[in-house]
């Protein structure tokens, strides 16, 4: 369900900025989730965050997020057409802030606290609440359904905005309903495993090279099984080779971020 949310945000999220090399974390939720639990633990101590139940914090984390990006979405997109990669350069600046808060607020606390702390920083898929699956999945269904209600708009998109208002697209109301379904995906497997920042770029692009298409019927459900292939591989690499004293997101960031480079050297090459 995780890499089935984050293939089909990234997906949606990078039609919307007819970009590749984008993901929906420089809207700073991910930064947003660890500033969340790192206050928790500043504010009330490390036995705060495990005494908490889970539905507590999944229900904060993922209400603070979504609440987060409606505030953002309604204070940018609804000033003019040219606001989308506007809304790309604040969600940079608030996720770079948040992070910075974060990192001095865990300066601050005792090192055992900073240790119980750790375990939210990473993605985690051994120690999620199983209870929280039937409401993750619900979210998850949800957003699909929401979805088809703009999937006939996908393949235009990809066209740019000026071409997309030309064919009689209302844009401005399709991005931010596809803004709302990208945010709710994200905040869910964030809320749910753990932060992943560059699991999207990478299945993502990776299946282009295996879909020779613009189609997004095509692509949506090409990239969840290719999401869900290699989230399953780390996860057995993880246990079976590095016996879990590596976590998952530090391999995907690795993979990740030397993808990442590839693309911009690939980019600057092409030009």
């Amino acid at each position: 369900m995780t890499g089935c949310a984050i293939a089909f945000s990234s997906l949606i999220f990078q039609t919307i900025t007819n970009n590749r090399i984008l993901t929906p974390s420089v809207l700073g939720l991910d930064s947003l989730y660890l500033l969340i639990q790192t206050a928790v633990v500043f504010a009330m101590g490390d036995k705060a965050l495990t005494m908490i139940q889970s539905h507590v914090n999944f229900a904060v984390s993922l209400a603070a997020m979504v609440l987060f990006s409606a505030i953002l979405f309604h204070l940018i997109l609804s000033r003019g057409r040219q606001n989308v990669y506007f809304l790309l350069l604040i969600g940079i600046i608030f996720g770079t802030l948040f992070g910075s808060f974060s990192s001095f607020m865990q300066m601050l606390i005792d090192p055992n606290e900073f240790q119980v702390l750790q375990d939210k920083m990473f993605t985690s898929f051994n120690n999620v609440n199983v209870s929280l699956l039937w409401v993750s999945f619900v979210l998850v269904v949800f957003s699909g359904l929401h979805y088809m209600r703009f999937a006939r708009y996908m393949d235009v998109m990809l066209l740019g905005m000026d071409q997309a208002v030309n064919l009689g697209v209302d844009y401005n109301r399709v991005v931010r309903h596809l803004l709302l379904i990208v945010v709710i995906l994200v905040s869910v497997s964030t809320a749910l495993v753990g932060p992943i920042t560059f699991l999207g770029l990478i299945v993502v692009n990776v299946a282009y090279q295996f879909f020779y298409t613009y189609r997004h019927k095509v692509l949506i459900p090409g990239k969840m099984l290719i999401s869900v292939v290699f989230l399953t591989g780390g996860q057995l690499v993880v246990e079976r080779i590095f016996q879990f004293s590596v976590p998952l997101s530090v391999i995907v960031n690795f993979i990740g971020g030397i993808y990442f480079i590839y693309l911009l050297l690939k980019e600057s090459c092409a030009w």
